[in-house]
């Protein structure tokens, strides 16, 4: 077959379109009648229509290939599954893509897909029961491995003892069983185990030296359409409040910075104990773990017993009663300046009948005297 060059096609078709006849130009050309009439009806191209051409074909090629790949996202199978698997999976997208696509997703001929959808040679049943086989398999290895394997590695053990699947179908089925190897979650669980919620103190409100037993409370007290939340420490053996702070916000960073406040300014020497109650700001890795860098021993008041941490609940009553609820503060600087006025009050000044009515700094001092 004789292959003519685009010069000599433009040349032909050039002749045509000024006039000539088509005996004339095969007369000139020895180029076959046939030959010619295809060029006249299939002209070649201008550079811009090629171009325009091209473009839609490699757009269509980009959109085909973006379809490919959706569907190997939503499939739980790969290329390599036995092939009625691979059907099934095709058949749940069967409408939502092209056929061509659906096809050469997971390399199977359409003969063979139209098969099994329209001549009803599925077999769902099948499917099912490999589904039910796999998920006794991977139970099996799954506890063999006392719960470590994740679905790679129980993949390729079951690729071993002759079992093909893919890693993707077997994560799939895990997730079904809520199986979760423990290399994922183990760190968390031995987190969440170290701030389990203790109750060290038991009501026992009365240590028999300072900083031995600290006690730690938020409160709020509203203002000016705002919410001033108030964090207090306080030292169980005088009922000293040793640190106070003041924000808009009850979070864990109050906490944690009316903590360090208080340990800066007592530096305790001795096994120290913190009790508060189950609030998540007490409860959060962050304080948590600080304390425990501190070596601080934790204690959370038991589930609706307001009791447990009645002393510095206490406290906050005998401030609102006899300060914030029976003054009119004109500026947010009156308010805080009232509390800090308070606390000082409540150390140095007012007697306390559980220190024989001397007041918490007096008991304090006393037993410095003493030792």
């Amino acid at each position: 077959m004789t292959k003519y060059t685009e010069e000599v096609k433009s040349n032909v078709l050039k002749q045509y379109q000024e006039g000539t006849p088509i005996l004339l130009i095969i007369q000139n050309t020895d180029i076959p009648r046939s030959t010619i009439y295809h060029w006249i009806k299939n002209p070649p191209l201008s550079k811009k229509e090629e171009t325009a051409k091209t473009i839609r074909f490699l757009e269509d090629k980009i959109k085909r290939l973006e379809g490919i790949i959706e569907i190997l996202k939503k499939v739980n199978c790969t290329v390599s599954a036995p092939l009625q698997e691979r059907l099934y999976e095709l058949e749940a997208l069967q409408g939502q893509y092209n056929v061509h696509m659906l096809c050469e997703a997971l390399d199977v001929s359409r003969g063979t897909f139209y098969n099994h959808i329209f001549r009803n040679k599925r077999d769902k049943s099948w499917h099912l029961k490999r589904r039910e086989e796999l998920r006794e398999k991977i139970q099996q290895v799954f506890d063999e491995s006392k719960q470590i394997y994740g679905a790679g590695k129980i993949a390729a053990v079951l690729k071993e003892r002759g079992c093909i699947t893919s890693e993707k179908m077997v994560r799939f089925l895990m997730q079904e069983m809520g199986l979760i190897s423990i290399r994922q979650i183990s760190k968390s669980l031995y987190e969440k185990e170290l701030r389990k919620c203790n109750n060290r103190l038991n009501q026992q409100f009365n240590p028999s030296a300072p900083n031995q037993v600290w006690v730690g409370d938020v409160t709020y007290f509203r203002f000016n359409n705002k919410n001033y939340h108030i964090c207090a420490v306080m030292d169980l053996y005088a009922r000293t409040i040793i640190a106070y702070r003041i924000s808009f916000k009850n979070s864990t960073q109050l906490v944690k910075s009316t903590f360090r406040q208080a340990y800066e300014t007592r530096q305790p020497t001795q096994n120290l104990i913190f009790h508060s109650d189950r609030g998540t700001n007490y409860r959060s890795y962050s304080f948590c773990s600080y304390l425990k860098s501190l070596h601080v021993e934790q204690s959370f008041s038991r589930t609706h017993t307001p009791y447990d941490n009645s002393v510095i609940e206490s406290f906050f009553s005998s401030m609102k009663r006899e300060e914030l609820y029976r003054t009119k503060y004109r500026s947010e600087y009156e308010l805080r300046k009232a509390i800090d006025d308070y606390v000082t009050f409540y150390n140095t000044k007012r007697p306390h009948s559980k220190n024989q009515n001397k007041t918490p700094m007096a008991k304090e001092q006393e037993y410095y005297s003493e030792t």
